[in-house]
């Protein structure tokens, strides 16, 4: 049996297996990951053979304590002004859903990193991931714990449905409290850019360090991507999924075998008056009553990839979902359901 609920027992086991080489799946605040010794190029190996993934996408290497940064990353390629930006950051925003692409510490295997000179390292703001982190190799490289370019695993039971016994051990921590995952930060370049937007929102970063820059996706594999999350097509049901505004949402009419995700109940309900439905029809809301649009962008986040497994997993022939107000999380909610249209179409 290779799942297990999370406990100092099933911990101790898992770091076990990380130690020597294995595959532990796990929680964190943003999606559940699929760890391995971010030291062992065997063990890293496994990840994307059992994730099916293209070796120029690079992982996100996790850290369970700020002191513990200088073993994955090499600081001293910084400037001074990057490094100050850095220990803002740090200082402020971890633990939690950003990582950030810094120099790598020659430790750290090429096969981590596809090859670059520099690495994504997050610090999560979960205790299970802190400790399972802590008492195994002090970094674990993790992807998120699904096939690649699927849809990314929120709960313990996707894991077990995308890839069950390719993993040694599968910790079950319930539901994760984001359910997106980390914004991606490169304070390396010439300016500081957003390679992909997550569950740190964008304006809370620039309140720490000023503006940056937003980077396009990038398909030009051959010159390697520097973070995950960049393919146009990612993240991507098998069911067709087509992006809507709220405006050309509500004038989409009901096709029979199809569902709709929106965004917030106003519009459903807009919708609902004046396509008339029939009663078996499939709708769902991510934001029911939230008292502003920051609680209803969190709202929403945290149930996006469960709704989307759930409706994929269903007969469902074609999904049409609302677009986000493109503020603090409605910008990575946009992003994923953007990536997932396209991906969707590439399955179709």
């Amino acid at each position: 049996m290779n799942y297990q609920v999370v406990s100092e027992e099933s911990l101790n086991k898992a770091a076990e297996i990380i130690l020597n080489g294995g595959l532990v799946a796990f929680p964190t605040e943003t999606v559940y990951g699929l760890g391995a010794n971010a030291f062992n190029p065997h063990a890293l190996a496994k990840v994307f053979e059992v994730k099916e993934r293209p070796f120029f996408d690079p992982l996100i290497i996790h850290i369970a304590s700020i002191d513990t940064l200088e073993k994955a990353a090499d600081l001293s390629l910084l400037n001074e002004e990057k490094r100050k930006k850095l220990f803002l950051l740090a200082e402020n925003l971890w633990p939690g859903p950003l990582s950030i692409i810094l120099p790598k510490n020659e430790n750290i295997p090429g096969i981590a990193t596809a090859g670059l000179q520099t690495a994504a390292i997050r610090f999560p703001d979960y205790e299970t991931a802190q400790k399972l982190i802590s008492l195994s190799s002090g970094a674990i490289a993790a992807p998120s714990a699904n096939p690649f370019g699927l849809l990314s695993p929120t709960r313990a039971e996707h894991v077990r449905q995308g890839l069950g016994e390719k993993v040694d051990l599968i910790l079950d921590g319930g539901p994760t409290r984001i359910g997106l995952e980390s914004t991606v930060l490169d304070i390396t370049g010439e300016c500081i850019s957003i390679l992909r937007f997550g569950g740190t929102p964008k304006e809370i970063i620039e309140k720490l360090i000023g503006s940056v820059h937003v980077a396009a996706g990038n398909e030009d594999v051959n010159a390697g991507l520097s973070s995950p999350g960049q393919l146009k097509s990612h993240y991507a049901p098998r069911t067709p999924l087509s992006l809507l505004n709220q405006e050309a949402i509500i004038e989409q009419p009901y096709k029979p075998g199809s569902a709709f995700l929106f965004f917030d109940a106003s519009t459903r309900n807009e919708w609902l008056s004046k396509q008339n439905p029939p009663k078996m029809a499939v709708i769902k809301v991510l934001s029911g009553s939230a008292a502003s649009l920051e609680a209803s962008t969190l709202e929403a986040a945290s149930c996006l990839f469960d709704n989307l497994h759930e409706l994929d997993s269903s007969n469902i022939k074609h999904i049409f979902a609302q677009s986000a107000p493109p503020k603090g999380l409605g910008e990575a909610i946009n992003d994923r359901l953007s990536r997932a249209a396209v991906g969707s179409a590439y399955q179709s």
